[in-house]
């Protein structure tokens, strides 16, 4: 397996779908990295020079993009600065709620995390 930026590619995919295993870049920054190095876009990882991959390392190093730990980093102290103003989206942070408005009453399971079920109320009967 080929290394970037601390992160192993996987061989068999392309190249150009295989960048964006590391954090940071997407799709249209992995096309402008392999033009700009000078690749086939639809080459193989496994298919590629030892000097192919410094090139496209180099080219990282050389782009200002913000990738994998700076990058985690980055958002880290964000959220850290939105909690400690004390703004309502850092609360929602704080709290594991969506941040931006969606609804919570039937959905927001992937932050609110798995259902709690609290026990029925007895119904009153009139």
């Amino acid at each position: 397996m080929a290394m970037l930026a601390g992160v192993n590619i996987p061989d068999s995919q392309r190249i150009e779908i295989a960048l964006t295993a590391v954090s940071g870049i997407g799709r249209a920054t992995s096309k402008k990295i392999i033009s700009d190095v000078g690749i086939n876009l639809n080459t193989r990882v496994k298919d590629l020079e030892e000097e192919e991959l410094a090139r496209i390392r180099s080219a990282i190093d050389r782009s200002q993009i913000r990738i994998e730990g700076d990058l985690k980093r980055e958002v880290q102290l964000n959220i850290r600065r939105l909690s400690d103003v004390g703004s309502y989206r850092g609360l929602r942070h704080k709290n594991g709620l969506p941040a931006n408005g969606q609804r919570t009453k039937t959905n927001a399971r992937t932050r609110k995390g798995k259902k709690k079920t609290i026990a029925n109320k007895k119904k009153l009967t009139h």
